[in-house]
C-alpha cells in the first residue's frame, strides 16, 4: 500500500473483490484497477471474472481472476492461499458478492432458499472477513480495510423478504464487530449501503411497495457506487467511513412505509 506524501490518501494497494464477474462487484474492480490497485477477482465462474480482467485494458495485468464460492470454507481457504502466493499481503477486502429471492412471504421461504441466502451473504461474508484479518494482523506492515455491501434493507425491509432483509441486518452486526475489534490491529472496516443500480442491458423491473403494490423506482448509474468505494479504499487507515448510502436521489426510501 503506497500513500502520497501530500495528501496522505492509498493511491494503490492488494484488493480482493468478491462477486467481481457482474454488476456492481465487475464496475468496483475495474475502477480500483483503472486508479492503480492490483485486483484479486472472485466469483463462481471464470469466465465472468476473466471477461472482468478484459474488460480492465491496460491495467489487466494486475488483475488474478480466482474462482471461488465464498459459501465454501475449502474455496475461502484457497482464495486466499492464492492472496497470499501471489501478493504476500491484503490492503482491501470488498465483501460483495450476495445472493437475492424473488418477494416470498416468510411463511412461504423453503428451507433451501433460506440456506442458500445465509449462506452467501451472511456466511461468506464472515469467512472472506475472518481470513482477511487473520492475513491482516500477521502482515507488514499490518492492516487493511474491509468494506461490506449492505443494503438499504439493513435498515428498512421490502414486504416479503425476511431472508435477504435479514442477512444483510446481520452483516451491519458483523460490520460494528469488525471495525471494533479490528482497532488494535490498524484494521478499519465500513459499509456501503447500495440504492438502486441500472441494470446492465435490461430496463428496471417494478419493485414492491409497503403498500403492496409495485413500482419501476428511480435509478443510478452504478459508476457512483464504483467511485464511492473507490474513495473508501484511498482514505488512510487512520481514517474511515463507516456507513455510506449511495441512492438515486429520487429514490423512495426516507419515508419507505
Amino acid at each position: 500500500m503506497t500513500a502520497d506524501r501530500d495528501s496522505a490518501l492509498v493511491t494503490s494497494g492488494i484488493g480482493l473483490v468478491t462477486g467481481a464477474g457482474s454488476g456492481i462487484g465487475r464496475a468496483c474492480a475495474l475502477a480500483l484497477l483503472d486508479v492503480g490497485w492490483s485486483v484479486v477477482l472472485a466469483g463462481r465462474g471464470m469466465g465472468a471474472l476473466v471477461e472482468t480482467a478484459e474488460l480492465a485494458g491496460e491495467a489487466a495485468g494486475r488483475a488474478v481472476a480466482v474462482a471461488a464460492d465464498i459459501g465454501r470454507p475449502d474455496d475461502v481457504n484457497a482464495l486466499f492461499s492464492v492472496v497470499r502466493e501471489t501478493f504476500g499481503r491484503l490492503d482491501l477486502l470488498f465483501n460483495n458478492a450476495a445472493q437475492v429471492m424473488p418477494y416470498t412471504p416468510i411463511e412461504d421461504v423453503s428451507y433451501e432458499d433460506w440456506t442458500r441466502v445465509v449462506q452467501t451473504n451472511v456466511t461468506g461474508t464472515f469467512l472472506c472477513s475472518q481470513a482477511a484479518v487473520r492475513l491482516m494482523k500477521m502482515q507488514k506492515p499490518m492492516g487493511g480495510r474491509i468494506i461490506n455491501n449492505a443494503a438499504p434493507s439493513a435498515h428498512v425491509p421490502r414486504p416479503d423478504s425476511a431472508a435477504f432483509t435479514a442477512t444483510k441486518h446481520a452483516i451491519a452486526g458483523l460490520t460494528r464487530s469488525l471495525s471494533l475489534d479490528g482497532r488494535k490491529y490498524d484494521i478499519a472496516c465500513g459499509q456501503i449501503d447500495i440504492g438502486n443500480v441500472t441494470p446492465s442491458g435490461r430496463t428496471q423491473p417494478a419493485v414492491k411497495q409497503a403498500d403492496g403494490t409495485f413500482a419501476v423506482e428511480p435509478t443510478m448509474d452504478v459508476r457512483h457506487v464504483a467511485e464511492m468505494v473507490v474513495l473508501m479504499a484511498s482514505l488512510p487507515l487512520d481514517a474511515n467511513v463507516q456507513y455510506v448510502t449511495v441512492m438515486p436521489t429520487k429514490m423512495p426510501l426516507v419515508g419507505r412505509g
